[in-house]
């Protein structure tokens, strides 16, 4: 009998706890070593560390899991489900001693992602959803907001230089639409399209570990998660999330469609 989406969540938490303890241990540490991956972005000791011991716990307490993650790629596992990991969300953040980063962890089971914890120590919140159940902060049940309108709402975006892919094409005029813009970049922008402090969050170029917890947590929270043409994946190669009755309008609006607002 397969696992109920919520029974995943302990795990996830302790896989959190080990990631925070780890991550905060390297943090704004003199002497950090940090190295260029294949595609320039940078990966240190600490992602390899959490990752290593996230991958050691999933053999004592579920072999029966695959794992897919960042830093060291795709374990298959015995049964239909697996661990989706992204050690350091934010490591160029994590170098440069900026407290926007976070373990991102989640569970796919048949091709969905049932549960989810994204935990970001260094502010101290920690954000976790399950399907069916709702999505919460620190004990807080989340919801998105809802707003209705584009010259209402906050976007949140990542990088606007021409470095990490760049923005994503028509953020011009999406900005031109919306109320207020914050760059927040990262899983943080999409958490607080979750609690209902925003209404947008884009990022142009991302993988299956970038999305998934994310999709999830957005989700339950009432709003919408896809890739910049609408699809519903974590493997769509880009993230937008919002809180579901602006979706549309995002998507057409980035697409150089109508303009819904």
């Amino acid at each position: 009998m397969s696992a109920a989406p919520a029974d995943w969540l302990p795990f996830l938490t302790e896989l959190a706890d080990r990631a925070d303890e780890i991550a905060l241990r390297f943090f704004r540490v003199r002497g950090l070593r940090v190295a260029a991956k294949p595609d320039a972005s940078p990966v240190t000791e600490a992602d390899q560390t959490i990752e290593t011991t996230a991958r050691a716990l999933v053999r004592e307490r579920h072999p029966e899991l695959g794992i897919l993650g960042e830093e060291q790629g795709e374990e298959p596992g015995q049964g239909e489900a697996r661990l989706i990991i992204d050690p350091i969300d934010g490591t160029r953040n994590f170098v440069r001693g900026i407290p926007v980063f976070g373990a991102l962890l989640a569970v796919e089971a048949r091709g969905e992602v049932v549960a989810g914890v994204v935990s970001a120590p260094a502010l101290r919140m920690r954000w976790h959803a399950a399907r069916g159940v709702g999505a919460l902060r620190d004990g807080r049940r989340l919801e998105v907001s809802r707003i209705r309108e584009l010259r209402e709402a906050t976007l949140f975006h990542g990088n606007l230089g021409p470095g990490e892919a760049g923005p994503a094409g028509g953020i011009s005029r999406l900005i031109g639409q919306v109320d207020r813009t914050r760059g927040f970049g990262d899983f943080y922008q999409h958490m607080l399209v979750a609690e209902g402090a925003g209404e947008i969050g884009i990022d142009p170029a991302m993988k299956p570990w970038d999305i998934a917890a994310l999709q999830v947590i957005v989700e339950e929270a009432g709003g919408c998660a896809t890739g910049l043409r609408g699809e519903r994946s974590i493997y769509a190669g880009s993230l937008v999330t919002s809180n579901g009755s602006l979706h549309a309008a995002v998507l057409e609006t980035l697409a150089g469609g109508p303009q819904h607002v």
